[in-house]
């Protein structure tokens, strides 16, 4: 018998409303997501579907107005922001649109700061920068900074920075979104490679053909998941 993978992430009926005035915006609405360890997962969605809000809770950057969010079966609805951030920095690696890197700082300089609020010395902080930027091929441009780079190059950086603390998961929001298709080709390429070292893999995009690199594809619509889980093929 094929022994049940389990959760890493996990949505239990998640709610969240903004409040504008005397407006209520309820951008989730019911989400239920239950995302395996060392599983690739997609959630794709056109404009207005609540894409960004998901990543919030999918990435525990904010908690729900109702419903629960369980990071390795954690309630992090229950936890505080000092002890939360500390759980996400150590379990979740981000990898955005658009890059987020500091451009004041090196490539090196960036993948080192989240180590540093891990209280990783600074000795084992240049060495697994220089480790991360080797492997995805910016080895030769550790000392140059964001605006000295292309493109893809920053978002190679932004691969490697979400690897500083080896998380368990990886989330990825469109990371191809800003770049042209042979460089998010490549992208794409260090993600796969990423999730067969085992890391769990969950990428949030509009697009089809991202989307069919995914071991599963969830459907979000008008804020929570419409249809039924397909798999690839």
């Amino acid at each position: 018998m094929k022994k049940t993978q389990k959760s890493i992430i996990k949505l239990e009926n998640v709610w969240k409303i903004y409040e504008m005035g005397d407006v209520k915006v309820e951008a989730l609405r019911g989400l239920s997501l239950d995302v395996k360890k060392h599983e690739f997962v997609a959630i794709k969605g056109p404009s207005g579907s609540g894409k960004s809000t998901a990543v919030n809770m999918v990435g525990c950057l904010d908690i729900p107005s109702t419903g629960k969010i369980l990071l390795d079966g954690e309630d992090i609805s229950l936890m505080g922001e000092s002890d939360l951030a500390q759980i996400r920095g150590r379990k979740i690696g981000f990898v955005f649109q658009k890059f987020n890197l500091i451009p004041t700082l090196t490539a090196m300089e960036n993948v080192m700061l989240p180590m540093v609020f891990q209280g990783t010395t600074a000795e084992d902080r240049q060495k697994r920068a220089k480790e991360l930027l080797t492997m995805v091929e910016l080895g030769d441009r550790i000392d140059h900074r964001p605006s000295e780079l292309s493109g893809g190059q920053q978002q190679r950086v932004a691969i490697a920075r979400s690897l500083a603390n080896d998380p368990e998961v990886i989330l990825a929001d469109e990371p191809t979104g800003n770049l042209d298709s042979k460089t998010g080709k490549m992208v794409m390429f260090f993600l796969k490679k990423l999730h067969k070292t085992g890391k769990t893999i969950i990428m949030v995009t509009h697009d089809d053909k991202l989307a069919k690199h995914a071991d599963r594809i969830e459907h979000l619509i008008d804020g929570k998941i419409e249809q039924k889980r397909k798999k690839r093929g």
